[in-house]
């Protein structure tokens, strides 16, 4: 399908409190104008899925490149990039080839958590691509942060306006340990980044809850014992259903989600099933 300006996206919201359906896109054919459209659609529902995509990891780059500039993929558990030519390209799968794992994150669950919120910068966004998927099996769950953080009680939003919290760097959301880091360590010498736990929308104005990750978060400045109970309670609260809404994979599927003001997750599956999906991160700017 070639499109052409005078052919409008139709943005369809979902049934939740985020996220929304965008049709009338070709991915591999995008005029500025209809790029404009679905960013100015992202913008307002944080989520948009467009279905029935056919690309190449080119068109994929290209597509979230126009966002703006490209992270490179997370450290992988062995250290190495699981596509070497393509370093922005990030692999999640479960298949194994000759005994080693094409991609990351397996079939396992993958606890709620913000895309690389360990870094001093975060990526602002982050592309997924189904590629081979086995419908009805490993659905990812978005969580809207801005709403979450409406909802909470004026005297602990007011308590948490300028804490500030540390974000586990060592493992993925899958709990495993990455190259390079020890399995333990204190809360003061853990690696990872501190940003604060109520963020602003650099192009919305916006505020949000910024949790990133639960394991081994500490809140800084703040004995370890109280530190924990007000995460525990301030995840509780971010991850109600009612702040949720959860994606069912079909191949042909491509997500965006602003990882300023959206936690995601997945569902296990079977690892008898072939799972294959690109992502693409967009560079960010630094949390305030």
């Amino acid at each position: 399908m070639s499109m052409t300006a005078q052919d409008p996206i139709e943005v369809t919201p979902f049934a939740a409190p985020l996220g929304a359906e965008v049709r009338g896109a070709d991915l591999q054919h995008l005029d500025d104008a209809t790029f404009a459209a679905i960013k100015a659609a992202w913008l307002r529902h944080k989520v948009l899925r467009l279905r029935g995509q056919r690309i190449d990891d080119d068109a994929l780059a290209g597509f979230s490149r126009r966002f703006g500039t490209l992270d490179k993929a997370p450290i992988t558990r062995t250290g190495r990039p699981h596509q070497p030519t393509r370093p922005e390209v990030t692999v999640i799968s479960n298949i194994v080839v000759d005994g080693e794992a094409i991609g990351g994150l397996g079939s396992g669950e993958a606890e709620w958590h913000t895309d690389m919120s360990y870094n001093e910068v975060p990526p602002d966004a982050s592309v997924l691509y189904g590629i081979e998927v086995p419908e009805g099996h490993g659905h990812t769950w978005f969580c809207d942060m801005e709403a979450a953080l409406e909802a909470l009680p004026g005297a602990l939003r007011a308590r948490i306006a300028t804490l500030t919290c540390k974000h586990d760097a060592t493992r993925n959301s899958a709990g495993e340990l990455r190259a390079g880091f020890q399995d333990h360590y204190t809360a003061e010498e853990l690696p990872g980044a501190v940003h604060p736990l109520v963020r602003t929308h650099p192009e919305t104005g916006r505020k949000s809850l910024f949790l990133g990750r639960r394991r081994n978060a500490h809140v800084m400045g703040m004995p370890q014992a109280e530190g924990q109970h007000l995460l525990d309670e301030l995840w509780s609260h971010a991850t109600k259903p009612e702040f949720t809404w959860v994606q069912q994979w079909k191949q042909g599927d491509v997500l965006i989600w602003d990882n300023r003001c959206v936690m995601h997750r997945r569902d296990p599956f079977d690892p008898a099933l072939r799972r294959l999906m690109h992502r693409t991160q967009i560079q960010g700017t630094r949390p305030f």
